[in-house]
């Protein structure tokens, strides 16, 4: 069995090609999402500024806590408050009659120079005391760099999710090829006295040689890989300026993503080691190129599962929680489902695709007749494109549906007709000036809910420039005893009263619910006025005419809306972080586009001399292969756009339930080049060794 190993391997290398430079490339990529991930864990330690001098900080508390109802018993959770609490009055009494204390720049904190253990013991209960290092954390913006690094831990697991997904399925893909290919190598074993089992360990043998080895070069190409993306996400405005990705040295990455290499090269043989198994010994006489029993029942059931289960989930999702199908993590790992089940399925539908193409003249009804003939090479080109075109549409066409719809809604939100923004802007004057603030309620028992709200200075000249979707009770209602509220909220009957907590912690406050408000895509409240925002200060102010002031910015109310909102993939961030996830599905489709076509055409040299022989010259045998491989290049981007359109329906219906606008955005660009690309890669991988064999 060794010796039959070993000779398959140097006889077979190119065919093991295709998985082995998949493999290392989805192991390197591991390794630099790992990397990349375990360096957004930490931000860095900066050195105090506001409290320099002051070995103790006495600061307010920050958090809110209350008690909740958890199992049996309760419990003491605490939500974080946008600013801190003043210090205790009394307690900052206290702490002058006995040591030195500085104040700086708010009452929020203060100095002491003092033995940190008796201030503790002063402020138990009362404050927090800071220390050492963690005295940054009085100065202002002190969870900056933990915040940058939210959205690229976000990235950075999202290229990591895409990049173990397709990897699996074009190594599974490939293997399940090469073994479709080998029949008659296979039957020949079986003959010559192999049993299935044998079969069955040698592909699984060979599979762990390409995996151990596929998953060693992962590990280096990694290691050399990951400072570049760290520099390059620098660059691109991803990352902070201090952020990088170390490269060298022993980490859980490097065993976490060789490991993985090596189960995903097991996992993607296995199924066609089994197919092999079952290879008997009268398929060493087959010489048809006709397919029959290409989608086995247990692949058929399996994509079914998966196809049903992502419509299922997809359904559930909207008619229960719309709001999730909005979110970044929802419209990336969702469609999956479908697109693994369309994929699996892909042999049972693109029979019937290649026999709806009409094509003129004799090549192209041969070009049809061998599409439909020849399903598991039609089915093996069309399903990676399928991939990546679903992945292009979904992702792309989500996130520039859902940007569009924010963008819309906002716009409809005001009948001002100019929008000033800036920091610390005017509460009197003309139009409508509001601030951002939060407030924080129970929701039921179990919980405490954080929400991000809008303070409003002047509720009457707010509600004749609101246009916001009220479903119940009426926005000039508001004052400082009643609050605007969204449906989102456990309790939202217009006159029900809410007990609110404000920005700062103070409450719980007792409102009445003055209007109700429909969802929408998260902005629709709630309101507050002035007097329930402590510490906020306005940030906008919408009015009929221009209204110029120190550090603000006028812009018409359209111009706000697209500012406020930017399209999807508008700015050099998120175009990086696009073309990061979308670039590794496109690297992938590449790999198995070339390596199967290479593979596939190879063997077709006995066909390929057939039709020469009955008289098909070089050329016309060129378009053949190739109308082929366009053709099953179609099929794959047309069931691609499909999934991708079921995807981006079920968005539109989520955006409807949430009474926010529904404007679908198909990036048909964006999918076309990714066709493009594709078939290029395809018909020159078909083309060339079939002008070799054509001869």
């Amino acid at each position: 069995m060794l010796t039959v190993l070993l000779a398959g391997l140097r006889a077979r290398w190119a065919s093991f090609l295709g998985g082995f430079t998949a493999l290392a490339l989805g192991t390197g990529l591991l390794v630099v999402m790992g990397l990349g991930l375990s360096a957004t864990a930490h931000a860095p330690e900066r050195a105090p500024q506001r409290f320099a001098s002051s070995p103790v900080v006495v600061q307010g508390q920050d958090r809110l806590s209350a008690e909740v109802r958890r199992g049996p018993g309760t419990a003491v959770v605490g939500v974080p408050l946008d600013r801190p609490q003043p210090v205790d009055t009394e307690l900052l009494r206290e702490l002058r009659a006995r040591w030195t204390v500085t104040p700086a720049g708010g009452p929020d904190a203060v100095g002491v120079d003092a033995p940190a253990e008796e201030v503790r013991a002063l402020a138990a209960g009362r404050a927090r005391v800071l220390t050492g290092a963690d005295r940054r954390l009085a100065d202002p913006d002190a969870g900056r760099d933990a915040q940058a690094l939210v959205t690229l831990n976000a990235l950075l697991g999202t290229a990591g999710g895409v990049t173990a997904f397709v990897s699996v399925f074009v190594v599974a893909s490939t293997f399940a090829f090469a073994v479709a290919l080998r029949g008659r190598e296979y039957g020949l074993l079986r003959t010559a006295g192999a049993t299935p089992g044998q079969v069955r360990r040698t592909l699984l043998a060979e599979a762990a040689c390409v995996g151990l080895l596929a998953s060693a070069a992962g590990c280096l190409l990694g290691a050399l890989g990951a400072p570049w993306l760290g520099r390059v996400l620098v660059d691109g405005g991803v990352a902070p300026e201090w952020f990088a990705i170390g490269g060298g040295g022993v980490g859980w990455p490097y065993p976490a993503a060789f490991g993985t290499g090596v189960a995903v090269a097991l996992a993607g043989a296995f199924a066609a080691s089994r197919r092999a198994g079952r290879t008997g010994p009268a398929a060493a006489l087959r010489e048809a190129d006709v397919d029959a029993d290409v989608l086995p029942l247990g692949r058929a059931l399996l994509g079914a599962g998966l196809l049903l289960g992502g419509l299922g989930l997809l359904v559930w999702t909207c008619a229960t929680d719309p709001a999730a199908l909005l979110k970044r993590k929802t419209y990336v790992t969702q469609p999956m489902l479908l697109i693994t089940g369309a994929a699996l399925l892909a042999p049972l539908l693109v029979r019937p695709a290649a026999r709806a193409v009409r094509l003129p003249g004799a090549v192209g009804t041969l070009v049809r007749e061998n599409g439909a003939a020849a399903v598991r090479r039609t089915a093996a080109v069309a399903a990676p494109v399928l991939v990546t075109v679903a992945l292009a549409g979904t992702l792309l066409g989500s996130a520039a549906t859902v940007a569009g719809a924010k963008a819309a809604e906002a716009r409809e939100q005001t009948g001002a007709a100019y929008v000033t923004t800036g920091t610390g802007l005017p509460r009197s004057g003309p139009g409508s000036a509001t601030g951002a603030t939060s407030v924080v309620v129970r929701d039921g028992a179990e919980a405490l809910v954080r929400y991000g709200a809008r303070a409003v200075a002047d509720p009457a000249a707010w509600a004749s420039y609101a246009r916001l979707p009220v479903v119940a009770g009426d926005l000039r209602r508001l004052d400082d005893r009643s609050i605007v509220v969204n449906e989102e909220f456990e309790r939202h009957t217009v006159g029900e009263p809410v007990d609110v907590w404000t920005a700062d912690g103070r409450g719980p406050v007792r409102l009445r619910i003055a209007a109700v408000l429909a969802r929408g895509t998260g902005s629709n409240g709630p309101y507050v006025t002035w007097a329930n925002a402590p510490g906020a200060t306005v940030d906008r102010i919408e009015s009929d005419r221009p209204v110029p002031v120190p550090g603000g910015t006028v812009r018409t109310a359209d111009a706000w809306a697209a500012a406020a909102f930017p399209a999807a993939a508008s700015t050099p961030q998120t175009r990086l972080g696009l073309l990061l996830v979308l670039g590794i599905a496109l690297v992938y489709t590449v790999i198995a586009l070339a390596n199967t076509l290479l593979m596939a055409t190879s063997v077709r040299g006995p066909e390929l001399a057939s039709l020469r022989l009955a008289g098909a010259t070089r050329a016309q045998v060129l378009r053949v292969v190739a109308g082929e491989t366009l053709l099953a290049v179609g099929i794959g981007a047309v069931l691609g756009l499909a999934v991708a359109a079921v995807c981006l329906a079920g968005l539109g219906a989520g955006l409807a339930a949430l009474s926010a606008p529904v404007a679908l955005s198909v990036p048909w660009g964006p999918a076309g080049a990714v066709a493009g690309v594709c078939a290029v890669v395809a018909t020159a991988a078909a083309a060339l060794p079939a002008w070799r064999l054509a001869r």
